[in-house]
């Protein structure tokens, strides 16, 4: 992907999409927030953010990232802003952003975005961030921000925070969305939701012993929707849920594995086939621009 600005002064950078592959809550802090452990996998696939730089200082989005989501709320104009003030930096910027990732399947769309405009904008505005500052400032936006900041594949704890840089094998992913979208606010809340599971270790998920997400029996329970793309999915692989959304995936070592399976889907099914990346192509990116 170019990161050079075409005639119109537009540079655009990915921002990849991540699978949870798997998710346990392990306590309650005394903040109220949840402990969490699990792995996030970067995949070769996502949004495309358009920036255009300003001399006025102003930050606008153009068009919409997240259909009724106002300008001042969205998550890609907050992060410029917040670059701004934590460098004191009196460039401003255009934003557009072109949606792949759907909203609410636990993707990490809003999260990735940010973090590109995060990235990105340090490098165009050379306001000379490290990557724990910048991380820092992502985490201010959102627990999933900074792992699209590092990107890089981690093993996570805390409220996703805590990474450990995590080397995951090569594989494809077969991705479907429901098109339900469920606040994470109301699973947390849910009588049902396992909140105790024993903590585990990166060994414990490398032997395969580690799997399951603690919300996948919340959702499967309260959205039909979610169980009918489960129950299809089974038929083809080990079926799970990525984050708090209603996005499912199986994961295959080929993607002609992948394809196959996806060709065996019912058709009215929204679902991709991609490939798990080693690391974010938004490093390639910003290697490539420098």
């Amino acid at each position: 992907m170019s990161t050079v600005a075409d005639a119109a002064g537009w540079s655009y950078w990915p921002a990849p999409a991540k699978l949870n592959l798997f998710l346990h809550i392990t306590g309650r802090r005394p903040d109220g927030y949840h402990e969490l452990q699990t792995v996030f996998r970067l995949l070769d696939w996502g949004d495309r953010i358009g920036l255009r730089l300003r001399g006025d200082g102003r930050v606008r989005r153009e068009g919409l990232s997240v259909p009724g989501v106002a300008e001042a709320d969205d998550l890609v104009v907050r992060a410029a802003i917040a670059l701004k003030d934590a460098a004191n930096c009196t460039q401003g910027v255009d934003i557009r952003v072109e949606k792949r990732i759907p909203a609410g399947g636990g993707f990490g769309g809003g999260s990735s975005d940010a973090a590109t405009v995060l990235v990105a904008l340090n490098a165009l505005w050379n306001t000379g961030l490290d990557e724990d500052a910048l991380a820092g400032l992502g985490l201010r936006l959102g627990a999933d921000v900074p792992v699209f900041v590092r990107g890089r594949n981690a093993w996570a704890e805390g409220v996703g925070e805590r990474l450990a840089p995590l080397d995951l094998a090569p594989a494809w992913y077969l991705l479907v969305d429901p098109g339900v979208h469920v606040p994470t606010a109301d699973l947390f809340g849910s009588p049902d939701l396992t909140r105790d599971a024993a903590p585990a270790k990166i060994a414990d998920f490398a032997s395969g012993t580690v799997l399951g997400n603690a919300f996948e029996p919340v959702l499967r329970c309260r959205e039909p929707a979610v169980e009918a793309v489960f129950q299809a999915l089974s038929r083809v692989g080990q079926a799970r849920l990525t984050g708090s959304g209603s996005g499912c995936f199986v994961e295959f070592a080929t993607r002609a594995a992948a394809e196959q399976a996806r060709a065996e889907l019912p058709g009215q099914l929204r679902a991709w086939v991609v490939a798990g990346a080693a690391r974010s192509p938004l490093l390639d990116a910003l290697e490539t621009k420098q």
